[in-house]
């Protein structure tokens, strides 16, 4: 596994920019090309800026960019927050199971994991074992996480800032299943997104 961190400046998150879709496509001639991997898979807590990194990685890549979260949404015509709700946490990760293994069949796609996905073994082994994928640790901090949580849109619409020692818990308990599945870990805490993304692209490019 592969660790990077870079002593730069801390980002502003207001600066970082937002998937405008949960589906992307870029147009723009590639400015990395990936000769071994056909799909880059982004793991890490809330916060650590899966679903803000993701696009910029695939307009890199001229690949698409998808959100696993916004395939359970699409295929069930519900918000997450409502199948948790009404169907109960079970049903949603049998959800999630069938999209990422339906995701994971794609090729020359960025994909996002939502932060509880790496729980279920079944999914894991659908990581570890599709081959010419990436799956890259977006790590930091849990304090700096939840700095991040609290300054995005409808922060105060998540149950779980409401009860950070939880949430703490949950962090820890997931960390060593992100640090498990990956292949690469990046430190992100000091680094911007556009810095983030260079070192991503690095290092899924390989030597």
């Amino acid at each position: 596994m592969a660790t990077v961190i870079l002593d730069m400046p801390a980002p502003e998150i207001s600066d970082m920019p937002k998937a405008s879709t949960p589906t992307r496509t870029s147009t723009r001639q590639p400015a990395v090309v990936l000769k071994d991997i056909d799909r880059v898979v982004l793991t890490g807590f809330m916060g650590s800026g899966k679903s803000t990194l993701g696009p910029l990685l695939a307009e890199s890549l001229g690949w698409r960019f998808l959100d696993l979260d916004s395939e359970i949404e699409r295929r069930d015509d519900r918000s997450v927050a409502r199948i948790f709700a009404e169907s109960g946490e079970p049903h949603f990760r049998k959800l999630e199971a069938a999209a990422l293994a339906a995701l994971l069949g794609r090729r020359r796609v960025v994909l996002a994991l939502g932060g509880g996905a790496p729980e279920e073994l079944g999914n894991r082994l659908l990581l570890e074992q599709t081959p010419r994928t990436a799956v890259v640790y977006l790590a930091a901090p849990f304090a700096a996480l939840m700095e991040r949580c609290q300054q995005q849109p409808r922060a105060a619409e998540r149950p779980v800032l409401a009860d950070l020692a939880a949430a703490e818990r949950r962090f820890k308990a997931r960390k060593r299943l992100y640090e498990r599945i990956s292949t690469h870990t990046v430190e992100t805490a000091d680094l911007s997104v556009e810095q983030t993304a260079g070192v991503v692209l690095e290092l899924v490019a390989g030597p």
